[in-house]
């Protein structure tokens, strides 16, 4: 009954939700007009979801902040904020106060992890960003990996703006990239790339 009258007092204010019976909806959630909701997605905590964007299917946010015209599918968001028109998953996890910036593609398999990411930077599959702060126009390889943690503690990864990480590459924290730099595909990259610069590594 509860989870009815919610979704009908959501829907009446100008929500769309496809199967409301599949979706559960906290009483503390805000959400705008023009909110997309498909089926079986769950909305709790202090989650808002601001005018246009579109959740679901399959998607669980919870204390988190979905800005306009975003789009979240087949994913999970805990504690985060995903900017405006920036496309999350299917199967991505964003956790513990991930800031996803505007016009940013945070794909399939990829997790962020308190990481803040600038305005069209894009990290599009099998990707792990721990523990970093990330510029504007950063473009992540498939496989790349922040190695944020040692076996004792947790280490930041600093990537400034427009640059380039190939695929299958490991920046081990505590690192900075400077503006402009390509890493090279398969790359380990254990100290500072300075600005416009190539950084590889074989073995």
């Amino acid at each position: 009954h509860l989870r009815e009258s919610i979704n009908k007092g959501h829907m009446l204010t100008g929500v769309s939700i496809i199967n409301p019976e599949t979706v559960t909806i906290g009483h503390n959630v805000h959400i705008e007009e023009g909110v997309w909701i498909y089926p079986n997605t769950t909305l709790i905590g202090n989650t808002v979801l601001k005018k246009g964007c579109r959740v679901g299917p399959n998607t669980e946010i919870i204390d988190s902040t979905i800005h306009e015209y975003a789009e979240i599918r087949h994913s999970i968001v805990v504690d985060s904020e995903v900017g405006e028109n920036t496309t999350v998953g299917p199967f991505a996890h964003l956790r513990n106060h991930a800031v996803i910036g505007k016009n940013n593609r945070i794909g399939n398999f990829v997790e962020v992890k308190k990481s803040t990411t600038g305005e069209g930077t894009k990290a599009a599959h099998l990707i792990y960003l721990g523990d970093a702060t990330i510029g504007k126009n950063v473009n992540f390889g498939c496989g790349s990996v922040t190695v944020n943690y040692d076996g004792v503690k947790k280490s930041k990864t600093k990537i400034k703006d427009n640059v380039f990480i190939g695929s299958n590459s490991s920046l081990v924290a505590p690192i900075i990239i400077d503006k402009q730099s390509v890493v090279g595909a398969g790359s380990v990259i254990t100290k500072n790339v300075g600005k416009k610069s190539l950084a590889l590594t074989r073995a």
